[in-house]
């Protein structure tokens, strides 16, 4: 029966393995995302297309893992999560790889769905390991790790995508992250455990997985960490999308410039999710996570009032915003993952995962609605759009209190 490594048999060493091994993996199906970002310009020139169908490029692929997210709940919990979280990877690289051979729009796209379907239940089925097999004292610490690959994948996906699309096609990218895709999973097979506790646990009676999927739909404590997670992308996603075009057109920004924000962002932000982590272990996840969200509050405001400004002071202004706003989602996370007991984890995150890719899909529609572009390109009413974001963040600091802990 697999347990978590408070087990003797289990070292510290072993444990930061599977954590290197499960930020890899959430690296690379989160890079194969941030890519598709830079490359916008090159797709609309070599499919002929316009920004309308890129947007379709882009929101196919968050759609498709929320949809398959809630088909995921169905069976996630009924197998192995070592096992499960290999296959999902394996469907993840060969929708890249499709992606890299596809020879038109309508197959990338196809392509894009598939990968999505996949990569939208491979964050969830990362977080149900670190809930089942990482000490809850350590587990802001495995959290913040885990979720640092973000800001690797802005740091690196930025530059070497352009720099591999400029040199040998956009084809390249993507064959490259399906090859190392590929090459991770033998070694993720010999790193992870058997990962059975869910399965093996005598403290609960087996049920079908859609009953355990009705009683992760309805059970009362529940409700508080999925309405969360609606506010909790509304906060960030309301603005995200549009920063760089915000930047560009009313900021005065090149956009040749634009990689330094994602570049700094990135790099400060794989050090502070970290840290983070561990202040949430140390003094608690619901207090850091109110404390980082007030914060936040200043460089929103900063942000969406910029007028024309020069490099080095938005440079300033975007990364305190990035560390902020991506370093709330650590305490966060590790939160709602502790809300739910190991025997329907792998159900509850799925369901909350879908609920994270619709929700921040939801936040960019709304903020979309809601901007006017002007007939010189100038954006209005991104000020209210942040006043959205601030009241969400809000809302979710008090929501956040009702977060319980399960058992």
């Amino acid at each position: 029966m697999s347990q978590p490594l408070t087990h003797p048999l289990h070292t510290i060493q072993k444990e930061r393995a599977i954590i290197f091994i499960l930020a890899a993996l959430q690296f690379l199906h989160i890079l194969d995302f941030v890519i598709m970002m830079p490359l916008g310009p090159v797709f609309m020139q070599s499919f002929k297309i316009d920004s309308a169908a890129f947007g379709l490029l882009v929101s196919s692929y968050s759609i498709s893992a929320g949809v398959f997210g809630l088909v995921g709940a169905l069976f996630l919990d009924s197998f192995d999560r070592k096992m499960s979280l290999l296959v999902l990877f394996f469907g993840f690289s060969f929708g890249t790889l499709l992606c890299a051979v596809a020879p038109n729009y309508s197959f990338f796209l196809f392509a894009r769905i598939i990968a999505g379907g996949f990569g939208g239940m491979i964050g969830a089925t990362v977080l149900s390991i670190i809930g089942d097999i990482i000490p809850v004292f350590r587990r802001g610490t495995a959290t913040g790790v885990v979720m640092s690959s973000f800001s690797v994948a802005s740091v690196i996906g930025i530059p070497i995508g352009l720099s591999l699309a400029n040199q040998y096609g956009w084809h390249f990218p993507f064959l490259s992250l399906a090859i190392a895709g590929f090459l991770i999973l033998p070694i993720g097979y010999k790193v992870l455990p058997a990962i059975r506790y869910h399965l093996d646990s005598d403290e609960h009676p087996k049920q079908s997985q859609f009953k355990s999927l009705k009683e992760v739909l309805l059970k009362k404590d529940h409700m508080a960490p999925f309405i969360f997670m609606v506010f909790l992308m509304f906060g960030g996603f309301t603005i995200i999308p549009f920063l760089s075009p915000f930047l560009v057109s009313n900021v005065g920004l090149a956009v040749d410039e634009l990689p330094y924000i994602y570049f700094f962002g990135g790099l400060f932000t794989f050090f502070t999710s970290r840290l983070i982590g561990k202040l949430a272990d140390r003094f608690g996840k619901l207090k850091v996570y109110q404390i980082i969200s007030i914060l936040a509050i200043i460089p929103i405001v900063l942000v969406v009032t910029l007028t024309k400004t020069s490099l080095p002071i938005v440079l300033v202004i975007t990364t305190v915003f990035m560390i902020l706003v991506s370093g709330r989602m650590v305490p966060a996370f590790a939160m709602v993952t502790s809300a739910v007991e190991p025997r329907i984890r792998g159900s509850f995150m799925s369901v909350n995962s879908a609920i994270q890719q619709i929700a921040s899909g939801a936040a960019s529609f709304v903020a979309g609605l809601i901007l006017v572009q002007t007939s010189d390109q100038q954006f209005l009413n991104y000020e209210l759009v942040g006043m959205i974001s601030v009241f969400s963040l809000l809302f979710s600091v008090y929501l956040a209190k009702n977060i319980k802990i399960a058992g």
